[in-house]
């Protein structure tokens, strides 16, 4: 009983103290330090906290188009999203599978949990969407998210992302940039935002077209 005490009393903590807190580290960036570690690889770690006011206003637009278009709708989970990947998956069993993760999930997972498929993390990144999205507000959760994700190898946030692969700030990142970021975040140490491949260029225009129809923050 006090161990499921403990838990929801430090998780709720937490929570509520991440509200106003900036997050300076997560868990996957230790476990890539690790990695790094293991691998004999130089010890890489680029992560700058800005407020969201710090950020061009079309990292969010970009993010919202590539990701996750009905985030200022729903409550952490898109339903509709969720069916749609369902769906094909059922369909085409033997492709890729889609997932239909939101901004708060992906938020939920890079902040308080591992990477990983079990039940048991998927079950607490259910919790922990449930939380933030009772919690914080909307921005609150797009400007933890813009500064936590993984964006490069070693590189976490808006504003490292900007400095090691534009040369300049996350208030100074033009749209165009804006939606080359947004296309690596799926596979940020594969897809190069810095030098992209004539995938990310078409996907960076299709992200461009989206971008007019995403209501901002």
């Amino acid at each position: 009983m006090w161990i499921v005490v403990a838990f929801f009393a430090s998780t709720i903590l937490s929570v509520v103290v991440l509200r106003w807190v900036p997050v300076w580290f997560t868990p996957l960036m230790f476990i890539r330090l690790a990695e790094q570690s293991a691998a004999d690889k130089p010890l890489t770690l680029h992560h700058h906290w800005v407020s969201l006011d710090e950020m061009s206003p079309s990292l969010p637009l970009a993010v919202m188009a590539s990701e996750d278009a009905r985030f200022l709708e729903h409550h952490g989970f898109d339903y509709k999203a969720i069916e749609k990947a369902a769906m094909r998956n059922i369909k085409h069993p033997e492709k890729t599978k889609h997932g239909a993760s939101t901004i708060s999930q992906q938020t939920a997972k890079n902040v308080f949990l591992w990477p990983g498929r079990s039940w048991l993390r998927k079950g607490l990144e259910v919790y922990f969407t449930v939380m933030i999205e009772l919690c914080w507000s909307k921005q609150r959760i797009m400007e933890v998210y813009l500064n936590s994700i993984e964006m490069g190898d070693g590189i976490y946030g808006a504003d490292a992302v900007a400095a090691y692969h534009f040369n300049t700030t996350a208030k100074e990142l033009s749209k165009a940039q804006c939606a080359l970021i947004a296309v690596s975040l799926p596979n940020p140490r594969r897809m190069n935002s810095a030098s992209p491949s004539s995938y990310m260029l078409r996907r960076q225009q299709r992200i461009l077209h989206e971008m007019r129809f995403v209501q901002p923050l």
